[in-house]
């Protein structure tokens, strides 16, 4: 009876076990409201000519001087001689009271008409852009005003290295987005003047075509780094951030006042909480640490904001966000990081209330944006309306612009419109990406115009959103994808399109996206007019292409949460250019669509057969009709990789799913599917590495984590049958030795059986023998850093008893510790022998019912293996000897294994064991870190040893021999 109790207590322990697993994996699906779009190319039209412009008059002031030189250098494009700019001309200006800040209107003469220097540069710009695009200048009175009255842009690549090398090496995921760096000197005068003077051409350069493009205000990364805090007593005597702050004011200050003066406003940007090394002691000795609710804290950083606004008057607000921070946006030699630290509602509502008071103050605005990450409202804020009025619902100030992402999600493909924009009383703007970072960062065509146009007319249902805000070149890492910067290197004008369409619908969202692609396309590439119609048709045809090229649509069609997270609808293809292998994310794309396995194969082929079409379309254009011939040979290179690309892809997502398929099913049609699509793929990747692995402008995907993820694939079936071999051998030898003690002595562990001789050997060998070739099965001999500490603990365990065990109970002990043990290979054996370890693991990640049963008998098992080994002790040295020894053995493999882990370090010995044994994705742990993404703290190393040697001392205490009741003691 004891016996039964006994079990019923283990399986109760391993069932709640069991249900906390399911609760931290269960897989949620439901349908995604995504976005339909059906992008057309514009039908061809005739190019109005050029306006016969011979000279523009325009006040002597920078801002309009600049509007009318762009007015030239668009005639200068369409053939015309470039006109003269003075005080008077053919096209001319006036300046009207009671427009619209930035309204105008063209009168007949022409005279461009606007009751503000910001709305007669507005009108000489749009002038321009007529211009280049073949559409008519029409002097008709009519009145033009933006819809969108704020209109930001990020600092597309001004200031960013350009470094071949970098982009050679690939593998560089720092999100440090410091535009400053090629400037910053080490120690006095602390600024190179010289990289200061490149890095101004270039901002003067990227403010000259986003106020061609309508935008009116940019975002410059910085904040701590032009501070002194000054009479706070922040920096020690002698400390030199001080004095960098004023060489940063003094050099860049300059440089971002010429964006105010050509009428754009600015805004700096910064993660909270900012820090460097002498902030962090003082607020650490002042405020009582990194503590964001209390307003001590805040009241320094208060103090830093008014100094910045106090020094920078042309800088007109500052950006906050606060989901994401840490080594990964450290800039290298700066000693200023930052900290996701402000993770509480009254933290957010606290720092806005210091930061809005501050902005009041010195009459600057406040953007705050909702991207966040974690648990808890503050985690939630991006997605959830309940949880944007739980943080923000308090704060009601003017001066406060709340920023968030366009979609439901990151910028991906596949997902709903945010509806947190529809909610809310504050002024709000919506976050669009030109250079998709998550599709292709840019080398593959991409045009967004209808699906920005559909999310912008949806949003502008709440009259309190106000603006937009354009990434050009912003978002993921610089180094880790094509060589491609904004205005500077490479074939950046793929995604220039997106930026342009952004800027176009910020001012009138009702304007057809596909005449904006086509005004582009006359602006950027020809003004032939079957050259524009072609690449229009190929340019329409990219959403497709990429919808379906580079997402699995039965999953990406959906929202999913599994494995505790919110993962995203691409998935299968990991940050950002990684085709992943491991089993959680393809178990878990497959469970999704498991009924639709043939559609989401197809899917891959037609996305090749798209590509063709758009490549055909662009390839077939005239050199001659080509304004510059070079672009077109970078249309039609990037339209040949895509479809090289898209031919890898397809052929490793057929031969990933397929393997799935078969692991779930058992079909042999699913099996050879995925052996011919796995031969195809590895073709299709050699050619695609000999092709692109040497191309900084298209390089090749990174397909490291695909082939360890086919590589386990294949050895699926062999490990079924190999477990299948050892069941068969553990059964012929308990068949032939069924009268022997040790087959009595491992089958019946609760019968006293007195193993003698060989059978003393036979107890521990035959389930030694089982637990090594069940985890080597499970590892598909491939995961040494695996089975090494699980084996080592094994052995650790079994040495420690041994050794704490006299010699009558060793054989006992030995089998009933052996029973145990085998009874969970046995059990392990049975799983992996239905279809390998991928079986296993898929299971494991995607079915509820079949995992809860495992865990439940399994983690059973290994109690019972401690329970066995008390219950035989207990026998012999009583209940505080068998305590005694059972923490010794336990805790000496626990307190070396995690010592080792300590000494290794958490996240690498996790990537090791990841990278081997092929279940989160490969990139995680290069790119995010696997203690970072999923939470893991970094001290569970520290910890699990004090835990382990706290066990191996009191089970000392407890094993050393007591002195009898009413014993001498000593001396």
């Amino acid at each position: 009876m004891r016996v039964v109790v006994a079990v019923l207590v283990l399986l109760g322990l391993g069932a709640a076990v069991a249900w906390q697993v399911g609760d931290a994996l269960g897989l949620e699906v439901r349908p995604a409201d995504v976005p339909v779009e059906r992008p057309v190319a514009a039908p061809p039209r005739p190019l109005a000519p050029p306006p016969e412009f011979t000279s523009i008059g325009v006040p002597d002031e920078p801002r309009l001087r600049l509007a009318a030189a762009a007015v030239a250098d668009a005639l200068v494009a369409r053939g015309r001689p470039r006109p003269v700019v003075g005080d008077t001309g053919r096209l001319g200006v006036r300046t009207e009271p009671g427009l619209p800040d930035e309204g105008y209107r063209v009168d007949p003469g022409p005279v461009v008409v606007g009751s503000t220097p910001g709305g007669i540069a507005a009108g000489l710009y749009d002038i321009a852009d007529r211009v280049r695009t073949g559409t008519e200048v029409v002097a008709d009175g009519r009145v033009v005003a933006p819809r969108l009255g704020l209109r930001l842009t990020d600092l597309g690549a001004v200031g960013l290295p350009d470094d071949p090398g970098a982009f050679a090496r690939g593998d560089d995921y720092s999100l440090n987005s410091d535009v400053v760096g090629s400037a910053v000197l080490p120690g006095a005068p602390y600024v190179d003047l010289a990289a200061v003077d490149g890095i101004a051409r270039q901002f003067r350069a990227l403010v000259h075509h986003a106020l061609a493009d309508g935008y009116n205000a940019v975002v410059v990364p910085g904040f701590l780094e032009y501070v002194t805090f000054d009479g706070l007593g922040v920096h020690p005597a002698g400390d030199p951030h001080p004095a960098r702050a004023r060489a940063m004011v003094d050099a860049f200050g300059p440089v971002w006042r010429y964006a105010h003066e050509m009428g754009m406003r600015v805004y700096l940007s910064t993660d909270m909480l900012a820090l460097s090394p002498p902030l962090r002691a003082f607020l650490e000795r002042e405020a009582g640490g990194l503590r964001t609710e209390d307003d001590r804290l805040w009241r320094v950083y208060r103090a830093g904001l008014s100094e910045l606004f106090g020094r920078l008057p042309h800088v007109d607000g500052m950006m906050i966000r606060i989901g994401e921070g840490g080594a990964a946006y450290r800039f290298p030699g700066w000693d200023y990081s930052s900290e996701i630290a402000v993770t509480t509602p009254g933290a957010v509502r606290a720092m806005l209330r210091a930061f809005l008071a501050t902005a009041a103050e010195h009459d600057r605005e406040i953007v705050f944006r909702t991207w966040s990450v974690g648990i808890g409202a503050v985690g939630d804020l991006h997605t959830s309306r309940d949880a944007y009025e739980q943080v923000l619902g308090g704060v009601g100030d003017d001066r406060l612009v709340v920023s968030t992402k366009y979609t439901l999600g990151d910028f991906y493909s596949h997902l709903p419109l945010n509806d947190t924009l529809l909610v809310g009383r504050h002024r709000r703007i919506v976050e669009f990406q030109s250079r998709r970072e998550f599709e292709g960062f840019g080398a593959l065509p991409n045009d967004l115009g209808g699906l920005h146009r559909h999310a912008l007319r949806a949003f502008l249902a709440n009259p309190r959103v106000e603006g937009v805000w354009t990434w050009r070149q912003g978002g993921g890492p610089l180094t880790a994808g094509p060589r491609a910067l904004d205005l500077r290197t490479g074939f950046w004008q793929l995604y220039d399109l997106n930026s342009y369409v952004t800027g176009r619908l910020a001012r009138d969202p009702d304007l057809d996206p596909a005449r904006l692609t086509a005004d582009w396309v006359r602006r950027t590439f020809s003004s032939d007019p079957d050259v524009v119609h072609a690449v229009c048709r190929a340019l329409a045809l990219s959403r497709e292409a990429i919808t379906t090229g580079l997402y699995v649509g039965p999953y990406a069609r959906h929202r999913v949460r599994a494995l505790g997270l919110d993962p995203p609808p691409m998935m299968w293809i990991f940050e950002w250019d990684i085709p992943t292998g491991d089993s959680a994310t393809l178990g878990t794309v497959y469970a999704v669509g498991r009924d639709r396995v043939d559609e989401a194969v197809a899917e891959g082929a037609a996305a090749i057969g798209t590509a063709r079409r758009m490549r055909d379309l662009v390839g077939a254009t005239d050199p001659a009709g080509w304004r510059d011939p070079v672009l077109r040979g970078w249309f039609v290179a990037a339209l040949d990789h895509q479809v090289d690309l898209f031919g890898v892809l397809a052929a490793y997502r057929a031969a990933a799913l397929r393997h799935v398929q078969w692991l779930d099913t058992g079909d042999p049609g699913a099996r050879d599917a995925a052996r011919a699509a796995a031969a195809e793929y590895g073709v299709r990747r050699a050619e695609h590495l000999r092709a692109y692995g040497g191309d900084l402008a298209l390089p090749a995907y990174n397909l490291a984590a695909a082939d360890l993820g086919l590589a386990r694939a294949a050895r699926d079936e062999p490990m079924a049958w190999a477990a299948r071999g050892v069941l068969l051998g553990l059964l012929l030898a308990f068949a032939l030795g069924r009268r022997r003690p040790w087959a009595r002595a491992l089958a019946r562990p609760w019968r006293r059986v007195e193993p003698t001789g060989a059978d003393r050997v036979l107890v521990w060998v035959v389930p030694a023998v089982a637990v090594v070739l069940g985890r080597a099965v499970l590892t598909w001999f491939a995961a040494p850093a695996h089975l090494a500490p699980v084996l080592g603990a094994w052995l650790l365990f079994a040495l420690v008893l041994r050794l704490t065990t006299g010699r009558e109970q060793r054989a006992r002990l030995a089998a009933a510790v052996g029973a145990v043990a085998l009874l969970r290979s046995v059990l392990l054996l049975g799983v992996l022998a239905v279809r390998g370890p991928g079986y296993y693991w898929f299971a494991f990640w995607t079915e509820p019912v079949a995992r809860a049963v495992y865990v439940t008998a399994a983690f059973a098992a290994f109690l019972g293996v401690l329970a066995v080994a008390y219950a035989v002790l207990r026998e012999g040295v009583g209940r505080r000897g068998a305590l005694g020894r059972v923490l010794l053995a336990a805790g000496t493999p626990l307190a070396a294994v995690s010592g080792l882990v300590a000494v290794v370090g958490l996240e690498r010995a996790l990537t090791t064991w990841n990278d081997q044994l092929v279940l989160l994705p490969w990139g995680l742990s290069r790119i995010l870190g696997i203690t970072v993404h999923l939470g893991i703290p970094t001290a569970l190393p520290t910890v699990a040893l004090l835990v382990g040697g706290g066990a191996v001392v009191l089970g000392a205490a407890l094993t050393l021999p007591t002195r009898p009741a009413g014993a001498p003691r000593p001396g």
